[in-house]
């Protein structure tokens, strides 16, 4: 396998994508209660199958990557050959002012009126290897979030702009 195969979990959250790559396969849904029922090794290679393609496709269409930490934000464009960073570290703020999923906005809304100090900052690199998909496929493994609209990452590179 090139990435990992689905849990139980994450394939029910799946099934209509996986019925139709299994009628793609020439799988009928008789012939696929029958496999699972026979504990045939041909349905683990079929969910391996089913896993490796749609992360592949996930991440060939991916475009943007966010990792939140409680004095951080980085924020990733995830582009063909590199991968640019535009990120966010607090400055002397406190517990209270930590960034969390629920108060993000806020957080910012205070930094933007000057009640918070923060730096904002930018790097690039080629990906690993020349190898995009792997490493956005460990970027999430390790915790990074994919942000299908890129708004916070668009929002920090504008204010980079206006600096």
């Amino acid at each position: 396998m090139k990435y990992r195969r689905f849990t139980n979990q994450e394939l029910q959250g799946l099934e209509p994508d996986f019925v139709r790559f299994l009628a793609l396969n020439g799988i009928p849904g008789s012939d696929w209660v029958q496999l699972k029922a026979d504990q045939s090794p041909k349905v683990d290679e079929l969910i391996e199958q089913f896993s490796d393609a749609l992360f592949e496709r996930t991440l060939q269409e991916l475009a943007f990557l966010e990792f939140h930490s409680p004095k951080d934000i980085k924020t990733f464009h995830c582009q063909k050959e590199k991968i640019v960073l535009v990120g966010l570290t607090l400055d002397g703020a406190s517990e209270s002012d930590a960034f969390t999923a629920e108060n993000t906005a806020d957080i910012l809304q205070k930094i933007q009126s000057g009640v918070i100090k923060a730096k904002v900052y930018t790097a690039e690199k080629a990906y690993q290897n020349g190898d995009r998909e792997a490493e956005l496929f460990r970027m999430i493994e390790n915790g990074a979030r994919i942000s299908k609209d890129g708004l916070l990452y668009k929002a920090l590179a504008s204010s980079l702009a206006h600096e």
